[in-house]
């Protein structure tokens, strides 16, 4: 009988045992599990905003306290583009601006400081870019700061803005002009040249890479394509660029392809069968889509292993044209992050983005256009930053924070 209690209670001493072995490892469950939901909160508009702002350099353009600008100010901040996600940021951070300026001066009804935003209806569009600036001056605002879509195209109206005195600032892309109060921008050739060293790890430093610019008139454009070209050279010796394709540069392109085409030295395909000119028909250049333009290139440089595109659009121009031509073996990275990127991004077709920071420039843009209208001074360059994602980083919360909000 003693023995049957020892043994009871030696039953019970075991089971006490255990069960609070069980409720170690369920709190030790509990503690990783909380733990995880934390690391992976869904972010908020705020915070994801706020992020943006704090990685801006100077950090005086990432808020608009001190700015002590008379009722009804006017400010005009020229885009180059009215549409696209990567656009809609950067009106959201103008808003966003010119509400803490008002807020902070207790500025309501007419009183408030007015600044507005206006671009083309097409993108990239120069001359409607230039009636827009012609007529922003004619306003006669208190500053103004623009994305210039050509860095040639503004100089006349510069110095007729610098006649008027009103100051100008750039943002998103700059230009040469000594005139200009402050750049507002990415570092392109930093942010290239990180491009290039990813691709390279990518392609394990050897291949050859083509490169897609979305134009050949802008300074973004033009720093972005030598940045990367030069980061290649200068580290990579097994990596060459097999050509250079400017986007706005069609219709000399247009005629390459069509002459190739019609003394038979290319062949245009389309789904791998093969579609050449009847009997004595030449094809016009007028013909040549620029769908054809991009398969041209990638059937005329069959070794390619790597692409770099400097922008959105050139990223989705060039991912579709390997879709097209059965490219699946081509490393591609490029620039922004809307959402048919991160899509392409997240099913392997895309291998890298520099994520810019558009709210951040449409933000600071107006800071240093305010800043100008006070003579407050400027530093000559602003820098908003980049976040490099991948596949694998994509829902890092520093990363998500950078990321485009709908």
């Amino acid at each position: 009988m003693k023995n049957f209690k020892k043994i009871v209670a030696l039953l019970i001493s075991i089971t006490l045992l255990a069960a609070g072995c069980g409720s170690q490892k369920s709190s030790s469950e509990e503690e990783k599990e909380t733990t995880k939901k934390a690391e992976n909160k869904k972010i908020t508009k705020e915070e994801s905003a706020q992020a943006k702002l704090d990685v801006v350099n100077p950090a005086a353009y990432n808020n608009a306290e001190g700015l002590k600008l008379e009722k009804g100010t006017y400010i005009s901040i020229i885009g180059k583009a009215s549409t696209g996600e990567y656009w809609s940021e950067v009106k959201k951070g103008v808003e966003k601006a010119t509400d803490d300026i008002n807020e902070n001066l207790g500025y309501t009804g007419k009183d408030k400081v007015k600044i507005t935003f206006n671009a083309p209806a097409d993108a990239d569009d120069v001359d409607q870019q230039v009636n827009l600036l012609d007529e922003e001056l004619a306003r006669e605002p208190a500053a103004l700061a623009i994305s210039i879509a050509d860095e040639q195209s503004c100089k006349v109206q510069f110095d007729m803005a610098a006649d008027n005195e009103i100051p100008i600032v750039a943002y998103d892309c700059g230009s040469d002009y000594q005139g200009l109060m402050a750049t507002v921008s990415t570092d392109n050739t930093k942010s290239a040249k990180e491009a290039a060293d990813k691709l390279a790890e990518a392609m394990s430093s050897k291949g050859k890479v083509l490169i897609l610019a979305h134009d050949s008139k802008s300074m973004a454009a033009k720093e972005r394509v030598a940045g990367f070209k030069a980061e290649l050279k200068k580290k990579y010796p097994k990596m060459s660029v097999a050509n250079v394709y400017y986007m706005d540069n069609i219709e000399k392109l247009q005629k390459n392809v069509a002459a190739e085409i019609n003394t038979g030295t290319y062949a245009r395909s389309t789904d791998g069968d093969a579609r050449l000119r009847t009997g004595d028909e030449k094809i016009n250049p007028t013909d040549i889509t620029e769908d054809d333009i991009i398969d041209y290139y990638l059937q005329k440089h069959p070794d390619v292993c790597g692409c770099f595109a400097t922008n959105a659009t050139a990223v989705k121009t060039i991912v579709s044209g390997m879709d097209r031509t059965k490219k699946d073996n081509v490393m591609v990275v490029g620039y922004d992050a809307d959402k048919e990127e991160i899509d392409m991004l997240k099913k392997g077709k895309v291998d890298g983005l520099v994520v810019q920071n558009p709210y951040a420039m449409g933000y600071a843009s107006v800071i240093a256009a305010a800043r100008s209208a006070l003579s407050m001074g400027n530093e000559s360059v602003v820098d908003t930053g980049y976040t490099w994602i991948t596949k694998s980083n994509l829902n890092d919360n520093e990363v998500k924070k950078m990321l485009y909000n709908e």
